[in-house]
């Protein structure tokens, strides 16, 4: 059995390289073609910034690869040698806590180097050392909280009940449920949330949200700029009453009637109960997942040198859960591609389409989005339809637009990435 899995996480790494490959060296050789979207320089910067990722991610996938080989060969057997507390569940909490931190010493660097060499490079963090340690020390608290009260319950369904795994997929589903309502107020922990100033915006915002059915329970800006330069926006909440979050960034850079474009495809989402399919469909992921691995044989975990217990049931399935995803993630990729195409043309109706159009174009450039990727990485990965299918839906065909203006910019080689200062144009 273990010879097995071994064989299918290796296919599943070598999909993951191939696919890393192919989506490089496409970038690679379409940014140097006629720029669409951006300036000729922007459209450079996006697929430097796109090629970056692309190979950090190709090396942090061979690094998870080699960790997955050591985790089922001997890694299980040795910490399970380490743990000397007494009682099931708090073998299986320790255990568990032991794998997650393994882990994530192995993956700190891949993360300091995205945020602090890559994304600062490219003009996005705007995060001190000082404030991302703080933000690691509240997160670690958070998580060892209530990551392990949600261990000990699951240890205890699996300790409990035969069938542990239909149980424990819905203490795991109402969880992921419940994180989707709580997710502002964990936010607020980190981010600092200022109600939106009367004005315009606020007042054609609770207008929009009456037109669709909504009641407004608070407009919000989030002070995302202290962190990241990125743009964005979300609504909080499952039922009729809404959370409007607007990050900062997204309101210094669209105007009014982009920004409301914007918002009624988020609004388009609800309308057409998009959020409740995605759970929906996460909770099948869930629930197969939870079916797989409650049935894993116990001849498994001896040729892994370790008995059949709670902690390593539960560390089997969080090691496997990406290759469980992995085979599903066309599937619900192309669900959520055609949820886009309906939101777009809901926010089109309700905030004009020139203004969606013109607020794409922007997102796209501010983001440093790359606007074309290899069919497999589509295939697998995009939950949005590439922006230039998005655009051309809308009725504007941006495939052969040149963007001719140029932005006065200062353009240097940094430590072997390119970096940039960009410059607002007007």
């Amino acid at each position: 059995m273990l010879q097995t899995i071994i064989i299918f996480y290796s296919l599943y790494t070598f999909m993951k390289v191939y696919i890393s490959i192919m989506q490089i060296g496409f970038i690679n050789t379409e940014k140097r073609k006629t720029p669409v979207l951006m300036s000729a320089s922007k459209y450079l910067i996006a697929g430097n910034y796109a090629v970056a990722n692309g190979k950090l991610g190709l090396v942090n996938t061979l690094v998870d690869y080699l960790m997955f080989i050591w985790w089922v060969i001997a890694g299980f057997a040795w910490l399970n040698s380490l743990i000397l507390v007494e009682g099931t569940i708090a073998q299986a909490v320790v255990f568990l806590f032991g794998f997650i931190i393994v882990n994530y010493i192995v993956g700190l660097p891949f993360e300091l180097y995205q945020k602090f060499k890559i994304d600062s490079a490219f003009g996005f963090n705007k995060m001190t050392a000082k404030m991302y340690i703080i933000d690691t020390i509240k997160s670690t608290l958070l998580f060892v909280i209530l990551g392990g009260a949600i261990f000990a319950l699951l240890a205890w369904i699996i300790e409990s009940f035969e069938s542990w795994w239909l149980w424990g997929f819905v203490m795991m589903f109402s969880i992921a449920i419940l994180a989707n309502v709580l997710a502002p107020t964990f936010m607020a922990l980190f981010n600092k949330f200022s109600p939106l100033e009367e004005g315009e915006l606020k007042t054609q915002i609770d207008e929009m949200m009456v037109k669709v059915g909504l009641k407004n329970n608070g407009i919000f800006v989030m002070d995302a700029s202290k962190r990241d330069s990125r743009l964005n926006a979300f609504f909080g909440g499952l039922g009729k009453s809404k959370r409007v979050v607007l990050f900062d960034t997204l309101i210094a850079k669209l105007n009014t009637k982009e920004l409301l474009a914007v918002l009624g495809h988020e609004l388009g989402h609800f309308t057409h109960g998009d959020i409740w399919k995605n759970i929906g469909l996460i909770g099948l992921l869930l629930f197969i997942s939870f079916y797989l691995f409650g049935h894993l044989p116990e001849t498994l975990f001896t040729d892994m040198g370790i008995v059949q217990s709670a902690g390593a049931e539960i560390a089997m399935l969080m090691l496997l859960l990406p290759l469980v995803s992995f085979v599903f993630t066309p599937f619900m990729s192309a669900v959520s591609r055609h949820n886009e195409y309906a939101a777009d043309e809901f926010g089109s109706e309700l905030g004009g389409k020139e203004n969606l159009i013109s607020a794409l174009m922007k997102l796209i450039t501010e983001n440093k989005a790359f606007p074309k990727s290899h069919p497999l990485v589509i295939f697998f990965y995009y939950t949005h339809p590439p922006v230039l299918e998005r655009l051309k839906e809308l009725g504007f065909d941006a495939s052969n637009t040149i963007i001719e203006k140029e932005a006065k910019e200062e353009e240097l080689v940094k430590d072997g990435i390119f970096a940039y200062m960009d410059r607002d144009e007007k």
